[in-house]
């Protein structure tokens, strides 16, 4: 593996968020809440002080995903959850010993719990009576990179004399939801554009090589469960295992697997971004 330049990857990314969705949902939807414990409400915000009164004896009755937040979805409301940088959920047996950095622990019946685990507290659970759509965490956000819309027609017009590097454009969730940083240098790598190419100077052929590359890069990271960095862990407690098929992302100086050029990393917009000088243009 190659040296590492500056910057910080997004962790969890949109497959790791997702892998934990389809992990928990399962074990948990169509449980009744018997018990909330709320051991540290101070993350990113804090955690609602009724929420224990809110969800005590309400059913689940789905768990859903926008972007990188968790939905969970009862009669009264919807409970809000961003994992931030370091936090993940796991489904674990009621006996089974707290960790030091279990915040929130939601049991389901007598044997089944829940628990938010975040050392870096940067993290959330909040909580809203409201279609979620419309909170304020989610109303700005622009497509799902699966939905209909997200298009080449779209993304030409979005980037439309903008200067802005197509990376930072693309990681942009007003413009698209979920393409993080190492997603976003391995899908640019494959549809064979410059991280630091213009938005505006984009040709719509090329937004369409865009698309069907950050698809089919986060599709392959939801078949294997996401991107292996020491912080993220699937909700069953394993790493995930993309890291072994990255192209690009944390490779600089290694040769490129299409040219065998060595992988170069550029810092933009304070992230690092990895690409192939003979490969991407």
């Amino acid at each position: 593996m190659g040296s590492w330049c500056g910057g910080a990857a997004d962790v969890p990314e949109l497959p790791e968020v997702e892998t934990t969705r389809r992990g928990i949902s399962p074990l948990v939807v169509g449980r009744k809440i018997s018990k909330v414990s709320v051991r540290e409400r101070r993350l990113r915000q804090p955690v609602p002080r009724n929420i224990a009164a809110t969800l005590t004896g309400q059913i689940l009755l789905a768990v859903e995903r926008r972007s990188k937040y968790l939905l969970f979805c009862f009669d009264n409301g919807t409970l809000i959850v961003h994992l931030g940088m370091s936090g993940s959920l796991r489904i674990v047996e009621a006996q089974t010993t707290l960790r030091k950095h279990d915040h929130v622990e939601i049991r389901f019946g007598d044997h089944l719990c829940l628990r938010l685990h975040d050392p870096r507290r940067f993290g959330l659970m909040v909580w809203t009576r409201e279609s979620p759509s419309t909170h304020a965490l989610l109303n700005h956000l622009g497509p799902e990179p699966w939905d209909e819309e997200f298009t080449p027609e779209y993304l030409h017009e979005s980037a439309r004399g903008r200067k802005l590097a197509v990376k930072n454009f693309i990681m942009d969730g007003r413009i698209v939801v979920g393409v993080g940083n190492i997603y976003a240098s391995e899908s640019l790598h494959r549809a064979g554009i410059h991280p630091s190419r213009a938005a505006g100077r984009v040709s719509k052929a090329r937004f369409r090589d865009l698309i069907t590359s950050v698809q089919a890069v986060l599709e392959e990271a939801l078949t294997v469960g996401g991107t292996t960095l020491r912080d993220f862990v699937k909700s069953d407690g394993e790493p995930g295992y993309f890291a072994l098929e990255l192209k690009v992302y944390g490779r600089t100086g290694d040769p490129c697997r299409g040219c065998g050029a060595p992988i170069r990393c550029v810092v933009i917009g304070q992230r690092s971004s990895f690409y192939c000088p003979l490969c991407q243009r």
